[in-house]
């Protein structure tokens, strides 16, 4: 098969199925995994295709957010198990700042119920699922609700958050990278990330292995501003080196 049609074949691939990935392709066309690659960089060039880490999107599938049900059951075993990691490290009692993210709602629901933590969030559904233990503390950022994520924004928001430093703050994140730093679609809901990194001693990303290399509408901090990255053993031993020389430690479960 010509390179040309290759190309044609992966682009269909990539509309069908929403993704595609390197080893996968390899297999399907009989050819090297270098071969897929460069395949994907033409593709990417020519704007045709968005590169990223192991594969690569549809060029129409840069910047969309989709909904908390389609994101929740995206990566979920690897979500879950980031959680379950996240959980070990957070402290027996002090002040913790939960971002909103599924990843991060995931951690919420694996609270025991008679922690004694004090809660700040902007998220609506983890407010809710911390709503009945009696002796956790829990506070809810105010503002105006961002329906796709559920997620309190604006100044009110950002009043709630300026004079806060928790003990730590558990971040989420739609793409993460050394060059393009963290990112995601939403310009009012960055602006309060940034807060929340500002307002914290100890800084944890959760982000599973698929976001590594995306690159979103507005950026909201830097790798060098994490201290602990929670993700999935997708990610690859030089992403995980690479990030660690900018200050974070690499946690993969």
């Amino acid at each position: 098969m010509y390179a040309p049609e290759r190309h044609q074949q992966i682009l269909r691939i990539a509309q069908q199925r929403g993704r595609v990935d390197v080893p996968t392709l390899a297999d399907e066309f009989g050819v090297r995994q270098e071969t897929i690659r460069r395949d994907l960089s033409t593709l990417d060039r020519a704007g045709l295709l968005h590169r990223v880490h192991g594969g690569a999107l549809p060029s129409g599938a840069l910047h969309p957010e989709p909904g908390l049900a389609e994101r929740d059951t995206t990566a979920a075993p690897e979500k879950e198990r980031i959680a379950r990691a996240a959980l070990d490290l957070l402290p027996a009692e002090g002040s913790v700042l939960l971002d909103a993210g599924t990843t991060v709602s995931r951690l919420a629901a694996l609270l025991p119920r008679d922690s004694t933590l004090t809660v700040i969030t902007n998220s609506l559904p983890i407010a809710a699922r911390l709503a009945d233990p009696p002796s956790l503390d829990l506070h809810l950022v105010g503002g105006r609700l961002r329906h796709r994520t559920q997620a309190a924004v604006d100044d009110r928001a950002l009043r709630d958050l300026v004079d806060m430093q928790a003990d730590v703050a558990v971040i989420a994140t739609n793409g993460f990278s050394p060059e393009g730093g963290l990112s995601t679609p939403d310009l009012a809901e960055a602006a309060v990330k940034r807060a929340m990194l500002a307002g914290a001693r100890l800084v944890m990303l959760l982000a599973d292995s698929s976001k590594y290399g995306a690159r979103h509408f507005a950026r909201f901090g830097v790798l060098d501003q994490v201290d602990i990255l929670v993700t999935d053993i997708g990610l690859g031993d030089r992403e995980a080196a690479e990030i660690e020389t900018l200050g974070p430690e690499v946690i993969r479960t």
